[in-house]
Parts: structure tokens; C-alpha cells; sequence
């Protein structure tokens, strides 16, 4: 069985016994790792609780995300928490979202370029969300690729990626990794298959985006880490490549990007 990481988890979604029966069943199905990924206060001290109790499975993302840019969270205590747990492997999930709340657009363009600069000092790679906002979202992260100093394949990723092949193309040539989620799976998904099949493969990240989105044939269900080799399976088809490549190939760029030995 292929050992898998899940790049992009939210467990404070779980309750603790919640949660430690869902690692089980990750770990039963070959998911020996996960990213766990906050976006508030709340999520934020979930993912430190749970890469806390298992150090061997999980690693934590800190940040805010885009639905709290209209309270305007205070970016330097995100930044005294990462200093505080060394454990923290990068800044996310952070973002734009215009679907559904367009009116906060200046908020969260200001939330996330501040965010940027932070990851920037810190020298850890974020986790960008993405909707409806490709031009802003472009922007944005072209400013902070040209003032990254870290190293340049860990500059970040663009997870559960729903966008156009231009879209990727750009991401690449900033030096992003992309990722797919279960969303890869749907049926009406021809075009992103079609992305995927494209992305270079020292830029291919794999994740469940738990507990959203469940793919094929798991939908109508919570989402969770058990469920990633769904999207090895469809992604190794689209690609004419074996599923032991693609988790061989996601292992290594995630244990890179997030620099998990």
C-alpha cells in the first residue's frame, strides 16, 4: 500500500475522539500524514492541539482566512503564535473568496497581503485559497514571489485548485505547487482533469480538504483523510501514470514544501 499525505485537513472540524477514529481509518488506508489547517482563532488552536498529541502524523498550518477579514484579525499575534510552537509548518489556509462575500474584497486583499509579508519574514510557505478572485489572487501573490527570499520551491501551494489552465500556468511560473481534492473525481470535472493532467510533477500536491467535498465514490458523505487514494486513483488514471507514482511523487513534494523529513 502507497504511504500518502494529506496536505489540507481542517480537524477542528472533530471532536477528539472524533478525530482519533478518523486518523485511524487514514492510517488503515495508507495516509500516514496530514497538514492540519487553521483559518481562525478557533481553527488555529485545533490544528496545534492535534499536531500536539500526534507529532508523528500531523503538522499544523496557522492563519486567517478570508472570512475573517471584515473582523480584522490581528496579523502580529498570528505571528507571536508561530514563534511560540516551531512546529508550525506554514502560514494557511489564506485567501480570496469573492463567491460569496464580494463586499469584503478590499478587507481580505489587506488580510492576505499582510499575511504574505509575515510568511515572507518567516520564510514559511502558505496555503492559498482561491474563488472567484484569479486577477487580485495573482496580483497578490506575483508581489510576494518577486519579494520571496526563501527557498523557491517552498513557496506555497494553491489547495483544492478549481480554476482554468491559465490560472495554473501562472501559479507555476511563480513557483506554486498545485493541489487537487476530491473535486478532481466529479463528473462534470473534465476541465480541471484536464488541468491535472498538465501540472508538472515536482509541483503536484494531493489533499481531502476534510471535511468538504468527498469524492467519487464517497460523495454525500463528511470528507476525510481515508478518502485521499480516491483522488490518486483518478489523477494516476488522467495522467497515464501508476498510483504508487503519484503518492510516490505528492510524498516527496509535500515532505518538501513543508520541509517534514
Amino acid at each position: 500500500m502507497p504511504r500518502l499525505i494529506d496536505t489540507h485537513v481542517h480537524v477542528s472540524s472533530f471532536t477528539e475522539t472524533e478525530l482519533a477514529d478518523v486518523m485511524s481509518r487514514a492510517r488503515a488506508a495508507g495516509v500516514e500524514r496530514l497538514v492540519a489547517v487553521g483559518g481562525n482563532s478557533g481553527a488555529n488552536a485545533a490544528v496545534l492541539r492535534a499536531a500536539a498529541a500526534s507529532p508523528d502524523m500531523v503538522r499544523a498550518a496557522v492563519g486567517f482566512d478570508r472570512d475573517c477579514a471584515a473582523d480584522a484579525p490581528d496579523v502580529a499575534a498570528l505571528e507571536s503564535l508561530i514563534r511560540q510552537h516551531s512546529g508550525i509548518v506554514a502560514i494557511g489556509e489564506i485567501g480570496l473568496d469573492y463567491h460569496y462575500s464580494p463586499e469584503t474584497a478590499p478587507a481580505q486583499r489587506a488580510l492576505l497581503a499582510a499575511q504574505l509579508n509575515l510568511a515572507r519574514r518567516l520564510a514559511l510557505p502558505v496555503i492559498v485559497h482561491s474563488r472567484d478572485a484569479d486577477a487580485d489572487s495573482l496580483q497578490l501573490l506575483r508581489e510576494h514571489a518577486l519579494a520571496w527570499a526563501g527557498e523557491r520551491d517552498r513557496i506555497g501551494v494553491l489547495h483544492c485548485f478549481t480554476e482554468d489552465q491559465p490560472f495554473a500556468a501562472s501559479l507555476l511560473e511563480l513557483g506554486f505547487m498545485i493541489s487537487f481534492s476530491g473535486i478532481v473525481t466529479f463528473r462534470n470535472a473534465d476541465p480541471l482533469r484536464a488541468v491535472a493532467r498538465g501540472v508538472p510533477a515536482d509541483r503536484l500536491l494531493i489533499e481531502t480538504d476534510t471535511p468538504y467535498l468527498a469524492p467519487v465514490p464517497h460523495r454525500g458523505k463528511p470528507n476525510e483523510p481515508s478518502y485521499l487514494p480516491a483522488v490518486v486513483a483518478c489523477l494516476a488514471k488522467e495522467r497515464d501514470e501508476t498510483v504508487e507514482c503519484i503518492a510516490a511523487q505528492t510524498w516527496h513534494n509535500a515532505a518538501r514544501l513543508f520541509a517534514w523529513p
